[in-house]
């Protein structure tokens, strides 16, 4: 099949191309062609519906589906009715006009954007942004520096009675106490602290500036040498006992640079700087370009001098009309029309038959024994597909579940209860918790599906293949198309 994921149009801009360009040149490649020289390399292998097809564009799309891995590979013979099928579908869509829709422009813009808007960023941006990065955080630390504090710390609550927080005073001076006796920091912190984050790390909790934690705790701490143990110190958390592990000033830029640059990309920064550059082009052009402007101007060049970005964007472009156009004439109306979907199960009901007996119906697990009952009476005369939401407002409509039910069509071997009581098979039916009492309610189907609901799907699938088949047949009368057979031999031979 064709790949509907990705896809391209190549609209001309004129002068905004160049204006783009000038702002943000690509580097020419030495491999890169001009559009008439591309013309003797890449001769058009067909013609549909007046529009020639590329030698390239077949490629791409032929070997895309039919890589490594594709069970179903096709031969370039065989892949070409799969490829024009394709683009008459495409026509289709084009003469419906589709491509005019603003969720289409939308979709497309989105996803040829997500393409282009990286090539807006260069290395030299992703650098300086990482420098402001520093910079900023440089001038946030401040000439105090970064400290590594540990603390032993004692919760006092903002409402602790006195009692309360004499407790708490007099535990932490037994526990300054016994640092100063020569107790280890580490070991004391992991028994008594109520931080229970930093305990685990003998009280250490990472590096800090200024303004990252509670004043009466910064500043006792800011005021320690490395190595320097604070008297109890009290904030609104409680008590606190800190030693002050290292202080330093931030490293030079080099030193955190690869860090700064996984940051920006696990941010998004990079998408942000390409918005930003978008904004600054349609400000300096006085409001003469739009950002959709500059965007299609950008793929244009871009996809000039990149044939894959090319394909891809076509491809996205052509499988978001393709998958419009079939759901419209397909898909969507096929699966709504109970009508057509029964008169086409009737004519092929046959096709429709089991090789063994299904049970349509239900297994149901309840609490009380008259409710086996209720539950048959609450179902028997209505239709299968109203049963559950019958059930649920007769039975389970509060916080009291008083029955469980799995309804279905069943084969041998799909549930216990129904093996072992509708076709009477020797098996084990485990309990459900709680509901104690099994039974079942149903109909045995013994050579096939009574309605097509009850194989919607399989019916469904059928029917929207025949419509595919009668549709494409249509498009075939509709649309020219020619194949030029000797173009065709060079595939993936040139």
């Amino acid at each position: 099949m064709i790949s509907m994921k990705y896809i391209n149009v190549n609209k001309r801009v004129g002068l905004i191309s160049w204006a783009v360009l000038m702002q943000f040149p690509i580097l020419h490649s030495p491999f890169a062609v001009s559009d008439a020289a591309a013309q003797g390399v890449d001769p058009v292998i067909m013609t549909i519906n007046g529009q020639p097809v590329l030698r390239s564009e077949f490629e791409y799309s032929y070997n895309k589906n039919n890589s490594e891995g594709v069970i179903d590979k096709k031969t370039v013979d065989e892949y070409v009715d799969l490829f024009i099928n394709y683009k008459l579908k495409v026509a289709a869509a084009l003469d419906a006009k589709l491509d005019t829709l603003t969720s289409f422009k939308n979709e497309f813009a989105q996803y040829r954007d997500q393409q282009i808007r990286p090539s807006l960023v260069s290395d030299a941006d992703i650098e300086a942004e990482a420098k402001r990065i520093y910079e900023s955080t440089k001038k946030n630390i401040g000439p105090d520096g970064l400290i590594l504090p540990a603390h032993i710390f004692l919760h006092v609550g903002q409402k602790a009675t006195q009692e309360e927080q004499d407790k708490a005073k007099q535990r932490i001076d037994s526990v300054y106490n016994a640092l100063k006796k020569g107790a280890d920091f580490a070991e004391l912190a992991q028994k008594v602290s109520q931080d229970m984050g930093s305990a685990r790390n003998g009280g250490q909790i990472g590096w800090v500036q200024r303004n990252q934690t509670l004043k009466e705790f910064e500043d006792a701490a800011f005021a320690l040498k490395a190595g320097e143990t604070s008297k109890p110190v009290l904030s609104p958390a409680g008590y606190h006992i800190i030693l002050m592990k290292d202080r330093k000033q931030l490293e030079p830029f080099d030193f955190h640079r690869e860090n700064i640059l996984k940051f920006i990309e696990q941010r998004n920064i990079r998408e942000q700087i390409a918005g930003q550059k978008i904004e600054d082009m349609v400000k300096q052009s006085g409001g003469k370009l739009t950002k959709e402007q500059i965007m299609d101007a950008r793929a244009d060049s871009m996809q000039a001098l990149d044939p894959d970005l090319k394909n891809l964007i076509r491809e996205y472009h052509d499988g978001l009309l393709l998958y419009e156009i079939s759901n419209r004439t397909v898909w969507e109306d096929a699966a709504k029309d109970d009508a057509a979907l029964e008169a086409f199960f009737k004519k092929n009901k046959k096709k429709y038959n089991w090789s063994e007996p299904r049970f349509k119906g239900m297994a149901y697990h309840v609490k009380n024994q008259e409710d086996v009952k209720g539950v048959k009476d609450c179902v028997k005369n209505l239709k299968f597909d109203d049963w559950a939401d019958a059930l649920r407002k007769a039975f389970n409509n509060d916080s009291v579940i008083r029955i469980r039910v799995e309804k279905g069509i069943f084969k041998k071997g799909d549930n216990a209860l129904i093996d072992r009581d509708v076709f009477k098979k020797d098996t084990t039916v485990t309990e459900v918790k709680g509901y104690p009492i099994d039974a079942t309610y149903g109909k045995l189907l013994k050579k096939g599906p009574e309605d097509y609901t009850d194989v919607r799907g399989l019916v469904t699938a059928d029917y929207q293949e025949m419509l595919e088949k009668q549709w494409v047949s249509e498009l075939r009368k509709k649309y020219a198309f020619e194949v030029d057979k000797e173009v065709l031999k060079t595939v993936n031979k040139h």
